[in-house]
C-alpha cells in the first residue's frame, strides 16, 4: 500500500432504529472523514431494508461517502447504492461483475484466508476484507494473522480492509499494512460513537 494512512469504513448495526440512528450516523460522518458505509442488517424484511437503505443513503451521499449493502445484490440498483459487499466471496464475483458493470463496487469478505482474498481479486473484486483482527466470542475463534496483511501489502495492489473487534492497539499495529479499517459494533455500542471512533483512530492522527 502507499504511504497514505488507512481510510475509515463503517458497518451499520444489525438492527437500526430509524428514529435515532440516522442522526447518530450524520454526527459521525460530520466529525470523521469516512470513505465507505456498509448497510449490514440482520433482517430479511424487504420493506425494512428499503426504508433503512433510503434513509442512510441520503446521509452517506450528502457527506460524499460511498454506500454498499451486504449481500443483497438486487438492492444495489433499487436503492441507488454504490455497490455490494459479499459475506461469502465464492465464485459469484465474476458473474456479478458482468451483471453490475465496471463502476459498481464489489467487496468480498475473505475471513482469514489469503487464498480466498487472491481468488476474489482475480475474479474482479474491488477490495477484500479480512477478519476478525481482534479477539471475539463470535465465529470459530480464528483470527486473521498480522502476517497476512503484511504479505498482502507487499505483494498485492488490491485494497484490503481490516475488520472485527478492533482496538486502539490493533489499529496502531495494523495501520502500516492495511488500506481501510472497518468499524461497527466497536463504536455503535458506545454512549458517544463520535468520541469512540476518535479514540479508536487516534493512532492514525
Amino acid at each position: 500500500m502507499s504511504d497514505d494512512k488507512p481510510q475509515l469504513y463503517l458497518i451499520t448495526p444489525p438492527v437500526i432504529d430509524l428514529d435515532l440512528f440516522p442522526t447518530t450516523l450524520a454526527r459521525v460522518l460530520e466529525a470523521h472523514d469516512v470513505a465507505c458505509l456498509r448497510l449490514s442488517l440482520a433482517t430479511r424484511d424487504e420493506d425494512v431494508i428499503l426504508r433503512t437503505g433510503d434513509a442512510l443513503r441520503d446521509i452517506a451521499h450528502a457527506h460524499d461517502v460511498a454506500m454498499v449493502i451486504s449481500d443483497h445484490v438486487l438492492m444495489v440498483e433499487r436503492l441507488g447504492l454504490d455497490g455490494v459487499h459479499l459475506s461469502d466471496a465464492n465464485a459469484r464475483i465474476r458473474k456479478l461483475r458482468d451483471e453490475l458493470g465496471a463502476d459498481t463496487i464489489i467487496g468480498a469478505f475473505c475471513g482469514t484466508s489469503r487464498h480466498d482474498g487472491m481468488s476474489a481479486g482475480e475474479a474482479g473484486a474491488d477490495y477484500v476484507s479480512f477478519g476478525p483482527v481482534g479477539q471475539t466470542a463470535l465465529g470459530d475463534g480464528q483470527l486473521v494473522e498480522w502476517d497476512v496483511f503484511e504479505w498482502w501489502s507487499e505483494v498485492i495492489e488490491l485494497p484490503v480492509v481490516a475488520e472485527g473487534a478492533l482496538s486502539v492497539e490493533l489499529v496502531e499495529a495494523f495501520a502500516p499494512i492495511t488500506d481501510f479499517f472497518a468499524f461497527g459494533e466497536e463504536i455503535w455500542g458506545a454512549e458517544d460513537p463520535v468520541a469512540a471512533l476518535a479514540k479508536l483512530t487516534a493512532p492514525l492522527r
